[in-house]
């Protein structure tokens, strides 16, 4: 006698369901043929039931998602389609400045006539959050804390932000950061929305030289947002 397989259920979704559609029928009259009580087949009916429910709202859920990603592709390639002609006319603009660029998030020229190395030391964020929704921060260099001033070939500093509930622990990974600005001032001001009053915000800095060069986070600075 052969014996039966244990592989007869279908692994892709789609044969998966046409084959219960199929099984089902069939069960359902070999059992009544059998005089066997129906209810006992409840539980077998009631899943096939929540599957046929469910099969199609994920593969309509699908096809939503990937029109929702093609829509985003095409919006993306439009844009960066904008985006160059304008980055090249202010990168030939006689009046652009390095700084411009880096507030753009663009390519930095190198005009040094010795190349700047990449930053080695980090900033520290002191924050002042007395204001309303408002931090005041104000980046110095963590090997001259008392001064202003950036180390040599330094252009500005990245600033990653993230927003946590007050009884959450403060993530200690950037890439659970979000960029929030690229400044080439020794302070910015941060604005939140009415609804981040009374979470934290957990900052992150690294200096960024002439050429686009990127330093060494910084320490975790959290500080509450006032509501």
């Amino acid at each position: 006698m052969p014996r039966a397989s244990k592989n007869y259920i279908p692994r892709p979704d789609g044969n998966f369901d046409a084959w219960v559609s199929q099984y089902c029928g069939a069960i359902k009259a070999w059992w009544g043929d059998q005089g066997l009580e129906a209810s006992d087949l409840e539980p077998l009916l009631n899943a096939a039931t929540a599957w046929q429910k469910a099969y199609p709202t994920h593969i309509a859920a699908q096809q939503r998602a990937e029109g929702a990603r093609q829509a985003k592709d095409a919006a993306r390639v439009a844009l960066e389609k904008e985006v160059r002609p304008v980055t090249n006319f202010v990168q030939g603009y006689p009046k652009t400045t390095n700084a411009d660029r880096a507030e753009m998030g663009i390519t930095v020229r190198d005009t040094s006539p010795t190349p700047a190395p990449a930053p080695s030391s980090r900033p520290l964020a002191l924050v002042e959050s007395g204001q309303r929704l408002t931090h005041q921060l104000r980046l110095v260099d963590e090997s001259k804390p008392t001064r202003r001033a950036r180390p040599a070939g330094v252009l500005g500093a990245e600033v990653w932000v993230k927003l946590v509930d007050a009884d959450q622990p403060a993530p200690t990974d950037p890439a659970a950061l979000t960029f929030l600005t690229m400044t080439t001032k020794p302070s910015f001001r941060a604005e939140f929305k009415a609804g981040e009053g009374g979470k934290s915000a957990v900052s992150m800095a690294r200096w960024v030289n002439t050429r686009g060069d990127k330093g060494p986070w910084s320490e975790i600075t959290t500080a509450t947002v006032a509501a």
